[in-house]
Order: C-alpha cells, then structure tokens, then sequence
C-alpha cells in the first residue's frame, strides 16, 4: 500500500526509520526490533540509506524482508550520493520488482571529510532532480510514492529559511507526495514551518519528525548535523543526569510524549520517529499517547 493512501485515510499515520546494521547479528537484532514493535500496528516505515552508497544492498535485502516476511509496509530511502542515472535507474527497476511501493527521496550527505556535496559523473546535485527523473521515467515513473525531506528550522547547508522553502516546494512540484520532517525539539519551528509551507502552495501532507532523547552526546551530535536547536529545558536535563542513563531515557520519553500529543492536538497527520534501531523509547511513548493500532 502506498504512504499517500495511509494520509488520506487514517486520522494519524505513525512510521518507524530505522537504519542497516553492519553486521549480521545487527541485522538479526534489527529484525527482532522491527518484530516487536510491528505489534504497535505502525502505518509504515522506512529504512535509510548509508554514506557513498554503501549499503544499499543491505537497504534493498532489508526493506524485502520487513514487506514480504515480518509484514509491515516499508519505504527505502534513495539518495543520489554516488550514483549515476544508470544506477539509479537500476536500483528503481530492483524496487518495483521487489515490490516496494514507497521511497523517500534525498539528497544524501556529503561523504566523510567532505566539505560540500560533489554530484557523481551524471547524477544529481539535488532532490529535486531525483525526484524529477523519477516521475518522468517512462515506465517507473508511477511505480512509487515519493516522500521527501523537509527543515523547520532550515537545511543546515540554507539558513535562509525564505529559500529553503523554494527549494522545497520545487520537489513537491517536481512530483513529491508528502514531506517528513528532520528532527526538532521545539514545536514552534514545526508549526511556523507548515503555515509558511500552506502560503507558498504546498499543499502535501508535512509530517513532524521525533526523536527522542536516549543520550545526551548523541543527541547533541544529531542537532548539529541536521541544524536543530536543542532547548535549555533538554541541555539541563543531559547536564543533571550525566552518566544516568535510566534517567536520561525517561526523560527523554516524558518530554517527547508532551511534544508528539501537542504536535497531534495542533494538527500533525502523523508522527515518524527515528528510532535509531531501538524500540524502548518508542514503544513507551505509543502507550503514553495511546497510540497502538492492531497490528
């Protein structure tokens, strides 16, 4: 089923990002993981793409095992990092024969070391582009759902958030079906970033992004990777705990449960959690929130 049906018909569509292991005990765990908290009954979910490309494979074999064997829609994460046209033409015709209907299409990082994003010999600079080929492709240009990525508080690469939002716009327009948020902490930016989005036309579904608080480093490293603000209320919370995981968790889930219930009550169509691989978190805040469907 493809992601754009679950926003027309459920009042909140909820979807899990997860990420491919590098090993095979990863791997197993993983599917444990997404096992456990398919007994949620998550509308969908997605699995990202690495650096350079580089697991794509273990993308494609992943997203077929959730669909056809564990049971639960799957989205695949497509970037144009270090892919040719050819190649992302191949990997579309190995999705459609696979049967996955749904991709999130990026940009995708620059690699490791690397200043700015570099386009391979005939690839793509932007999303847009990617999004564009995809949907004028003669015959897999209707094979897909596309979700793209969307930055209330701005693409750390364009704090311009005016411009920022063309760009966005551009990859509805180019053919886009709904938007996911990268991760933020303060609803204020999710709110101001939709009603901006509805002014200039864009009219998809915008979908909040929530990850919640599990440890203070690594929340620290992903804001400022993706450009978030991290409120005082949050900086307090890692300085006082320090080293207390237990209550650095709990924390984090009380305060993504008043997020995600304000972001619901205000209007969201839905909620996508980056889990990074782990159900605790998620699988408290669903009965925080009352949230679990059968699955």
């Amino acid at each position: 089923m493809r992601t754009s049906e679950y926003y027309k018909k459920q009042k909140h569509t909820i979807s899990f990002e997860f990420f491919p292991p590098k090993t095979p005990e990863g791997e197993a765990k993983l599917f444990q993981i997404v096992t456990d908290l398919k007994k949620l009954g998550p509308s969908f979910v997605s699995v990202t793409y690495g650096a350079m490309g580089n697991t794509r494979a273990n993308t494609l074999r992943i997203v077929e095992e959730i669909k056809h064997r564990i049971g639960l829609e799957v989205a695949a994460h497509l970037t144009c990092v270090a892919h040719s046209r050819g190649e992302i033409e191949a990997i579309l015709a190995t999705l459609r024969e696979k049967k996955i209907e749904n991709i999130v299409a990026l940009r995708g990082d620059p690699p490791q070391g690397e200043a700015q994003f570099n386009p391979p010999p005939d690839g793509f600079r932007h999303a847009s582009e990617l999004v564009r080929f995809i949907r004028k492709h003669p015959m897999l240009g209707n094979a897909f759902d596309l979700n793209v990525a969307g930055y209330p508080e701005g693409h750390p690469e364009c704090r311009d958030k005016k411009k920022d939002l063309e760009y966005l716009k551009l990859k509805v327009d180019e053919g886009a079906d709904a938007v996911v948020t990268q991760l933020f902490f303060n609803n204020r930016y999710y709110f101001d970033f939709v009603d901006r989005a509805r002014k200039l036309g864009i009219k998809v579904p915008i979908v909040p992004g929530i990850m919640p608080v599990t440890h203070g480093p690594q929340i620290e490293k992903f804001s400022r990777m993706c450009g978030a603000e991290i409120p005082r209320e949050i900086r307090e919370a890692i300085s006082r705990f320090g080293e207390d995981q237990q209550a650095i968790v709990k924390f984090g889930i009380e305060y993504a449960t008043r997020q995600c219930r304000e972001l619901l009550a205000g209007g969201a169509p839905g909620l996508h959690f980056y889990t990074l691989n782990q159900s605790l978190a998620t699988r408290q805040i669903y009965e925080n929130l009352h949230l679990a469907r059968a699955a």
